[in-house]
């Protein structure tokens, strides 16, 4: 990392190297899977990239390990097998000497049964076929099928998808309004069948659902490992699809969690998005580490994060049916590389994962482009955009939409000097004094990096093939820092904590204890509902 940290106290200027090296864009772009990868408009330079090749040494044993079973998330003694929810059929995966295969595509197998049953009007609800689901999960249980369906709108020939998180009553009252409890599937996402949130709008649903119909038991599907607890909430086993504990829940949307987005577009669409994550994990096992997807991706956020300093990376989708990317890749990346000690326990000597967020281009251009282009902060931009769109009656949308991603990379590496600035200005009629403040005001520093990842269109296997590669990325990010991707533990203070202050809310408990500050927000809390 050292060389890597030389090498970035002297980055040149991205404008520049592209004046140096007319084929600056070949050579710093990678094509594969039907994707093309372009981080030529960064400051990497062939020292640099080499810098940070050497950093990935050790990053073909884990990749072995990880899809061979072994047990890489040390830290709860699991392995870490999503891949296997996505293999291609005559795969052998073992886990403690057990093919786990079989047992995934069975599962698989009830699930297509499932889907095709609901799809057809086999399944019914106690008013008819299913004409809704509502998906009750949080987290991975929510993010990745909501993010997914979606961004496959236009292969959605099912039931419509709607999904409930939060905790907060109004989401759940805002989603079931309007909805038909005797035509509503309710699929209730969790590996425990414990969750807190999402079992206090399982509840919810079912006390809503027993106003209208009979037995809404009938129409819940349990998405867990813990048949028990389905079974006393009124679930068979028959509708109850679970996974093992080797799937993390950020990374469960390619199994059971992922019933929804089939339930949406189908069996046969859903295969395909297995298929394109499938043709990605190839090419990650067997593609040179210099023109490796995700290792590229994984190495320029290194570059941005770790050695030039940039807090934050930026998503920015050209395409509105992927506006719930960023959020997905903010769990998938932030709950993973978001730790402070390495696998061993010891404090890290670099920085972790950086801050993601993020919003579909061009939405984002009227609202936080102007701190992207000329804030103190500078927030390396990753660019996502199809060469085609899915209506072809609306072409012109399309091609201002590509033109406006490929303007606004443009835009943040080439910059404004104060000389052109001062031109436009006269141009526009000011002189004097108020010439050099307003050309001030419209000089932009460029220089700022970005990343495009560009593509055909956006269909079932390419979606498979972007949310795998953002995977594998991550994981190649946490073998270079040393830290364990795969545990949370990061998550779990908070859930306690709420736990405990639950019967102090309602008074069963005194706040005796509790700090100043959270005694005087419980006061408040109960003094308002005392006069409610």
């Amino acid at each position: 990392m050292q060389d890597v940290l030389k090498l970035a106290q002297n980055a040149p200027d991205i404008a520049s190297l592209f004046e140096a090296d007319t084929a600056r864009a070949q050579t710093f772009s990678a094509q594969a899977c039907g994707m093309l990868f372009d981080y030529s408009k960064t400051a990497l330079t062939e020292a640099s990239l080499k810098a940070l090749l050497a950093l990935a040494k050790d990053v073909p044993a884990q990749r072995a390990a990880m899809f061979s079973g072994e047990k890489i998330n040390t830290t709860e003694e699991r392995a870490v097998l999503h891949t296997a929810l996505r293999a291609p059929e005559g795969n052998k995966v073992l886990v403690e000497g057990v093919d786990v295969m079989p047992e995934v595509q069975a599962t698989r197998a009830r699930m297509v049964a499932f889907c095709n049953d609901v799809r057809a009007g086999r399944f019914k609800g106690q008013g008819g076929a299913i004409t809704d689901v509502v998906n009750i999960g949080i987290g991975g249980s929510d993010l990745g099928p909501d993010m997914a369906t979606l961004a496959l709108a236009p292969y959605a020939d099912g039931p419509r998808t709607h999904f409930v998180s939060n905790v907060d009553g109004a989401h759940i009252a805002d989603t079931l309004k309007g909805l038909d409890a005797a035509t509503t599937l309710v699929l209730v996402a969790s590996k425990t069948f414990g969750t807190i949130e999402t079992m206090t709008n399982a509840e919810t649903a079912r006390v809503w659902m027993a106003r209208t119909v009979k037995d809404p038991a009938a129409q819940f599907v349990a998405i867990s490992s813990n048949e028990a607890r389905a079974g006393a909430f009124g679930i068979p086993p028959e509708r109850v699809f679970g996974f093992e504990d080797w799937v993390g829940g950020r990374y469960s949307l390619w199994g059971p969690i992922g019933l929804s987005i089939m339930l949406a577009i189908g069996p046969d669409d859903f295969a395909a998005f297995l298929a394109g994550a499938a043709e990605l994990d190839a090419h990650f096992c067997e593609a040179d580490l210099a023109e490796n997807l995700p290792i590229l991706l994984a190495l320029v956020g290194l570059w941005h994060h770790q050695a030039m300093g940039y807090a934050s990376r930026v998503v920015l989708p050209y395409d509105q049916r992927l506006e719930k990317l960023p959020d997905y890749l903010q769990q998938l990346e932030m709950e993973s590389n978001g730790k402070r000690v390495s696998k061993d326990g010891k404090a890290l000597e670099h920085g972790s994962g950086p801050i993601v967020w993020g919003a579909p281009g061009t939405n984002g251009q009227h609202a936080f482009y102007q701190l992207l282009h000329q804030g103190t902060e500078v927030a390396p931009a990753e660019f996502l955009v199809a060469m085609r769109g899915h209506e072809p009656d609306l072409a012109h949308h399309h091609a201002l939409l590509v033109s406006n991603c490929l303007a606004q990379s443009q835009a943040m590496m080439q910059g404004r000097d104060l000389e052109a600035a001062r031109a436009l200005c006269a141009d526009l009629g000011f002189e004097g004094a108020a010439l050099e403040a307003q050309a001030a005001q419209r000089v932009f520093d460029g220089g700022r990096p970005s990343t495009t990842l560009a593509y055909e269109m956006l269909t079932p296997a390419m979606l498979g093939k972007i949310v795998a590669l953002y995977e594998h990325r991550v994981f190649v990010e946490g073998v270079i820092l040393g830290i364990n991707s795969f545990d949370q533990f990061g998550v779990e203070l908070g859930k306690e904590l709420s736990t405990g202050l639950s019967p102090v809310l309602s008074g069963a408990q005194s706040s005796e204890g509790l700090d100043s500050s959270t005694a005087a927000l419980v006061g408040y809390y109960q003094s308002v509902n005392a006069e409610g």
